[in-house]
Formats: C-alpha cells, sequence, structure tokens
C-alpha cells in the first residue's frame, strides 16, 4: 500500500512538472535575463537562459521550450539569424515555437515579419508586466 502512495506522489509531481510551459530566454544581458527569468517563474514557468545565439539555438533543440524570448543584438549569432536557424527546418516542432522579439532596435521590426513572430516589444518601453501578458496571451491562443 506505501509503494502504491508514493508511485501515486511520483505520478503527481511528474504531471506537474509537465503542465508547466517551458520558455527559453535567449539575452545576452544577464541582468535583464535574470529579472525576467525570476518574474516567470513566479508565474510558474520553467526558465531556460542561453548568452549567446548559439548557445540559444542548442538549448531550443535540447529543452524544446514552449515559447522564445529573444534579442536581436546577441554574441556569435545575432536574434535574426538565431530565427532563422530555428525556422528552417518548417517540419520540426521546434520551428513551430512561438518567439517574442525583445529588443532595444525599434527599426528592426520589419526585417522580422514572415519569420513567425508572435510579437516585438521594446525593452525600455516594456517592464516585466507586460511581457508576461504577452507571454501568458501567446499561451492561451496556442491552446
Amino acid at each position: 500500500m506505501e509503494a502504491y502512495f508514493i508511485i501515486s506522489i511520483l505520478i503527481n509531481i511528474l504531471k506537474n512538472m509537465k503542465a508547466k510551459k517551458k520558455i527559453l530566454i535567449i539575452e545576452d544581458d544577464t541582468l535583464f535575463s535574470e529579472f525576467c527569468s525570476d518574474f516567470l517563474k513566479k508565474e510558474g514557468f520553467l526558465v531556460f537562459t542561453a548568452i549567446d545565439g548559439e548557445q540559444g539555438v542548442e538549448k531550443a533543440r535540447k529543452e524544446k521550450p514552449d515559447l522564445i524570448l529573444l534579442d536581436i543584438i546577441l554574441p556569435k549569432m545575432t536574434g535574426y539569424e538565431v530565427l532563422k536557424e530555428i525556422r528552417k527546418n518548417v517540419n520540426s516542432d521546434l520551428a513551430k515555437v512561438p518567439v517574442i522579439i525583445l529588443t532595444n532596435l525599434s527599426q528592426e521590426k520589419g526585417k522580422f515579419e514572415g519569420l513567425g513572430i508572435e510579437c516585438y516589444l521594446i525593452k525600455v518601453s516594456t517592464d516585466a508586466k507586460e511581457v508576461i501578458k504577452k507571454v501568458k496571451r501567446v499561451f492561451k491562443r496556442k491552446s
């Protein structure tokens, strides 16, 4: 009977772990990344971070996030290159992952049209509550 109880608890833990949406933040500003990560974790999301474009693509392939927050100016690969890389195999699950651009470059928005981004947010005029609101809206729309 005790073994059944333990197995039941483990199954519930695994279900809860699966229920958490995974978000990958690809951002070279570690302070900003940690700030966003903390807010998203408090909202119940499982958060991974990458500090450059190459690491971002690797983590996206490994962790299979449900959403990506992507900066444009990154070391090793730009956000634009990251997005093209994850979208290149249109039949893969990774190509279907929603992406929110989070940057300070307002003039680059047009470059991302046609690459399937959810929205384009400017860091200096967007607070954490707005980011969380957009993230939740994407998940609500995708469910």
